[in-house]
């Protein structure tokens, strides 16, 4: 079992038990999944961009990327249906929990004149959204080997139902959240 997953039952579920008083075990939040997502404009151009993004996605995650393709037709950006323009990855269980240990406490604070990450990108649901500028702050990519940095979305989805519920449960699981 992931360190993270024996901290979070151990540490995270007894104090959200008391702080928001679940009387069942089942209505505690927890993480569900993490979506990674990159999009990638400038491979309606060069499709070579995409082979790239898919390594270093596969090499951040540990797990092999989906390619996404156009839904609409939008003449101004010369984009047809069906077009790839971007690659996804959804990390569940322990890849999720791994991961989830190496952005806060690795790739975060690796960030350029890092504060903290804003405490208001959450969506109503609980489920907390972050986009980085530089993919290069994962240990994982060679920053002699790429041919341009990328920015990428991640997507922290949990149960909780609300957006306190759902902070808490971040700031717990040693999220980095902005005074």
């Amino acid at each position: 079992m992931s360190q993270l997953k024996s901290f979070y039952e151990e540490q995270v579920v007894p104090k959200l038990k008391e702080k928001f008083g679940y009387k069942n075990r089942m209505q505690i939040p927890r993480l569900d999944k993490i979506v990674l997502n990159m999009g990638l404009g400038e491979a309606i151009q060069n499709i070579k961009v995409l082979d790239g993004a898919v390594e270093e996605l596969m090499a951040i995650a540990g797990q092999k990327p989906v390619i996404t393709r156009a839904k609409k037709s939008i003449a101004a950006f010369k984009l047809r249906a069906g077009m790839p323009i971007g690659c996804m990855v959804t990390l569940r269980r322990r890849k999720m929990y791994d991961f989830y240990q190496k952005l806060v406490n690795i790739a975060l604070p690796r960030v350029r004149d890092f504060r903290g990450i804003s405490p208001k990108a959450f969506d109503g649901a609980g489920n907390y959204s972050l986009g980085i500028k530089e993919h290069i702050i994962f240990p994982e990519v060679d920053y002699d080997k790429i041919d341009k940095i990328k920015g990428m979305n991640i997507s922290i989805v949990t149960t909780a139902g609300t957006d306190e519920e759902g902070r808490e449960l971040l700031k717990l699981m040693g999220m980095p959240f902005r005074k």
